[in-house]
């Protein structure tokens, strides 16, 4: 963990990070007020330490121990260390100021282990597990930062993050083979005949495209839910929910037709901007 860092260093530091390894939930914060906006990035930096382990380690152990570090932190094991870490101080101060329930936290942190090995993804019940133990967790947490502590959010906050999740399942691709990981369900591969070497090797078969396209099917199921509960949260806290308008687009993105879904597509950061821009003055947003 990094040196002592003073507060506005800090609130820094998490919005730095954030805007460098995840725009998207960055460019959402921008159309929070001044205290949400210090959570949430607290929350999302939080989240990039997290999924950036598996980039960071070669081997499980040392990312099995990044990952008890913060098990300890949220069980009070470490005392004083959180100080060193600006991550670590912004959440816990983001925890103690809008009364987040740790659990969450620890289960995302508990779920990212499935990160450090090469396992398959058995079935689609089980990367819904694993997405809703983390996207869905992120924006249900989001959602008690805007104010909406409901079982409506947490509803909305599910299917919010299976759809954001499933796109980004579908747009990692390309990395996640080259280091012989996938995150597409066997059961679907199984049921369309695609060999997971294929897929290793970055073969766009007419197989792997049939598997995308299934995924790509439940994740707008998913969105449609989505936007259907919207309405059931204050407005004032549907900014949490803005980067259901930027896994929209994504999603629209990966379907098109003739894709290679071996070539790394990510949106531009304007293009990005003006997708949250719109969404928040949609009626969707704002009724």
């Amino acid at each position: 963990m990094s040196s002592a860092t003073t507060p506005p260093d800090a609130v820094i530091f998490c919005a730095d990070l954030v805007r460098s390894h995840d725009f998207p939930r960055y460019a959402a914060t921008l159309f929070a007020p001044a205290a949400e906006r210090r959570a949430l990035l607290a929350l999302y930096a939080f989240n990039v330490e997290i999924v950036r382990v598996r980039d960071q380690v070669s081997q499980p152990l040392p990312g099995e121990i990044r990952f008890q570090w913060w098990t300890d932190l949220f069980s009070g094991l470490v005392h004083g260390s959180a100080e060193g870490s600006p991550v670590a101080a912004e959440l816990l101060r983001a925890i103690r100021e809008f009364d987040l329930p740790v659990e969450p936290l620890l289960l995302l942190v508990d779920e990212h282990q499935f990160d450090l090995y090469n396992d398959p993804m058995p079935t689609m019940a089980a990367l819904e597990g694993y997405l809703a133990a983390t996207c869905s967790a992120l924006f249900a947490l989001a959602a008690r930062i805007m104010g909406a502590s409901s079982d409506a959010a947490e509803h909305l906050a599910r299917h919010a993050g299976l759809a954001q999740g499933i796109a980004q399942v579908i747009a990692n691709l390309p990395r996640d083979a080259s280091h012989r990981q996938l995150f597409l369900p066997q059961q679907f591969l199984t049921s369309h005949s695609c060999a997971m070497e294929d897929v290793f090797a970055g073969k766009g078969t007419p197989n792997l495209h049939a598997v995308l396209d299934q995924l790509i099917g439940e994740a707008r199921q998913h969105l449609a839910t989505a936007a259907s509960l919207l309405a059931q949260v204050p407005p004032s806290a549907r900014a949490a929910f803005l980067p259901l308008s930027q896994a929209r687009a994504d999603l629209d993105r990966l379907a098109r037709p003739g894709r290679n879904p071996f070539a790394p597509q990510p949106a531009s950061r304007l293009r990005t901007l003006w997708t949250l821009w719109r969404a928040s003055r949609s009626r969707e947003f704002t009724k």
